[in-house]
Parts: structure tokens; sequence; C-alpha cells
């Protein structure tokens, strides 16, 4: 691990009061240095009959990095409660500060629970399906500095909405954006269709690579920007870009990793399904003035089809698919359009072993593969495959 001394002279074992009753800390037990051994092995493991797996790139300071917190809120004895849930499970557990979320978001957390009885606010009761207050998501751009603050109530009742926003600002007069979503189903997602902003725009920008990024209340912006920023350099590195090449960036999301490679490539066409992040995506095409990236709401894989039987082609296919991994449908629509090189990026090596075993059987080979340590203290590893088609 020579490259990460400055990393392991920080790291402590079982630091974290909560490590026990959260578990959404996997391996707060062991040093810093442990668990980049612990993820290189995990990496190998998986994806070392592919090629040489590269040295992990650990963080010089692994904590506090997540820019997105969100809170449940319940009871405990009488007592309205925030936290997080417990691994697997619905109980809450009582959580003031997280050694791993952004500290200024948890202090905001914490004074929104305590000015839920003074305006005679209750918390959500799952099991009966009433109360207010469900969650509390804020989201913080680190190099901007804008804080989004999302109330996620059970119920489209907010008495002295107005009052509760404004004492909330005059005790953390940095937040840039409120928002009230409500979400009433009995479901696990966080967030409802209904949303209302209560004060600023709507949304937050952040800077990633040397771009600006509009990010919403659902918008997929990746949690940890310092390790980010060096995930988004070796990708495209890997790419090995002359700025003569067309990019698909498959599952572009918001268009953060198609647009940091435009500056690098002739032409990007970035396919999303969600259609609020294709929305933000090319709204944030116009904030940083790039004119060679398009972005389609649509399937990726029929996408590609349709593209192949257009007799089109592409140079590189960037894919950072969810933690299942892509489909065979996916994966066979890549092999039709068949771009000269791959560049894989996974939160999840054992589906990303799977899948690279089928690029692997239909033309392709692995010339490189890069894990990065993107969720310090958590069993969590992402890994990049760069492969070329033979």
């Amino acid at each position: 691990m020579k490259n990460n001394k400055t990393t392991q002279k920080r790291g402590k074992g079982n630091s974290c009061s909560f490590y026990k009753k959260c578990g959404g800390c996997q391996l707060q037990n062991m040093t810093y240095e442990e668990q980049l051994s612990f993820k290189m092995a995990k990496t190998i493991k998986h994806l070392g009959r592919f090629g040489h797996v590269e040295e992990i790139i650990g963080m010089e300071k692994p904590y506090h990095y997540r820019n997105k917190v969100q809170a449940a809120f319940g009871y405990s004895r009488g007592r309205i409660i925030s936290g997080v849930y417990q691994s697997s499970s619905h109980n809450i557990v009582p959580v003031e500060s997280c050694m791993i979320e952004d500290k200024k978001a948890d202090g905001i957390i914490r004074d929104i629970r305590l000015l839920l009885p003074k305006y005679k606010l209750t918390s959500y009761n799952e099991d009966t399906g009433r109360g207010f207050l469900r969650h509390v998501l804020v989201k913080r751009g680190f190099a901007t500095n804008e804080i989004m603050v999302v109330l996620v109530t059970g119920t489209n009742i907010f008495p002295k909405k107005e009052d509760f926003v404004r004492e909330l600002l005059e005790k953390h007069g940095d937040i840039t954006t409120v928002i009230w979503n409500i979400n009433s189903s009995k479901t696990s997602l966080v967030l409802g269709e209904k949303e209302t902003v209560l004060y600023g725009r709507g949304y937050i920008t952040d800077i990633l690579c040397g771009k600006r990024f509009r990010i919403s209340a659902k918008s997929f912006y990746q949690i940890n920007p310092v390790q980010t920023e060096k995930l988004y350099g070796k990708a495209i590195e890997f790419a090995r870009l002359t700025g003569r090449e067309r990019i698909f960036d498959a599952y572009c999301g918001i268009g953060t990793i198609g647009l940091v490679a435009s500056d690098k490539a002739k032409e990007v066409i970035g396919v999303e399904l969600n259609s609020q992040a294709v929305k933000d995506a090319k709204n944030n095409a116009k904030l940083n003035g790039t004119e060679n990236i398009s972005f389609y709401c649509d399937d990726a894989g029929d996408f590609m089809v349709a593209m192949a039987e257009e007799r089109e082609r592409v140079d590189v296919l960037f894919m950072d698919p969810p933690r299942a991994g892509s489909d065979v449908k996916f994966l066979k629509s890549a092999v039709t359009l068949a771009p000269k090189r791959i560049v894989y990026i996974s939160c999840n090596v054992e589906t990303q072993a799977r899948d690279l075993s089928y690029l692997c059987k239909n033309g392709y080979r692995a010339e490189i593969i890069q894990p990065v340590d993107m969720f310090p203290h958590t069993n969590h590893v992402e890994c990049i495959v760069s492969l070329y088609k033979k």
C-alpha cells in the first residue's frame, strides 16, 4: 500500500460508537490500512482472473466524506429520534453525528428534530401510516458550499411551514434551498413524487473536475466528491482519448462523466432512463457551455441496438450501471454496437465480474483494472475496468 502512507497513519479501528448498532460501516473494526488491504483482496478475488489489479486508490482523510445525508425520523420511549436504519431492518438507530457524514448536515438534522415539538409537529409512524416527518435529506456542494434541505412528510398538511423554515434559516443561514417532499405511500423509497420549493431555487450546484453541476432532490450525484475526481480522472485516462472519438455514455445520470470527458472528445452521447436526470443533464450542458454533447431519455441497450442498425459507430463506451450490474440484453447491445474500447465503472465487483465474463467471451479483453475506495469504512469497493476490442 505504498501510495497510501499518509492515510494509513490516520486509521483507527472500531472508533465509532454506533459501529455495532448501525451496521452501515462494516469495516470500522479495522484500521484504514487494513480496510484497503481487505478491498484489494476482494477485488483480486473477483477480477484477478481478467488481469493484473492495480493498487487501490485510498483517501488521505477518510472521514466526513458524504455530501448527501439522509435521516429517518421516529419515536423511542415517547421521544422523537432521528438517525439511520439498522442494517437489514427498519429499526432507527439514533445518531447525533456520524464519522462518514458531512458535519454540517448532521447539525441541520439535529436542529430540525429539536424544532418539531415547538411547532407541535410529530414524526411519522410506519406501522400506522400516521404522523408528519418521515425523513430529512441534506445535500451539500463541497466546492460551492450550497446546501439543500428536503423535508419528507407523510401528509400534505404542513402547519406554520413559513415560520418553521424561517427559524431553521435563522439557525443555519448557509442553507440555500428548502424543499417539501410528500411521500404518503407505504414504501421503502425515501422521496415521493410531489414536491414544493419552500425557499431558494429548488436545486443546488457543485463543481466536479472543473465542471459545474445542477443537483435536484432526486438527482443521483456521487456522494464522495474527493474520490469521484480521482475515479473520473482515471476512467478518462483509460479511455485514451485524442479529441477525435465519439463517446457513448450509458446510465449517464445527470451527465457527470460525459461532460468531464467532452473536453477530450469529438462528440458525446448520453442515455439515461430517468427523465429528471436527463433534464438535469441537459441543464448541466448549458451551464458549462458544452455543445458537443447530447442527452436522450431512453433505454441505453435499445438505443445502442438502434444505432447499430443504422450502421452508426462509437469509439468508446462508458458504462456505470447500478449495483445489480448490466443485464444480458444491455451487454448484447454493447457487443452489437462494437465500440473499440469499453470503460466499465462499477460499485459491485461481483456483478462486474459476471458482466466482464460475457464481454470477454464476445470479443473484448481487459487491459486495466483499477479499484478506488469511494466508501471508506464500508465493505463496498468501486472499480474501473478498461477493455479493448480484440
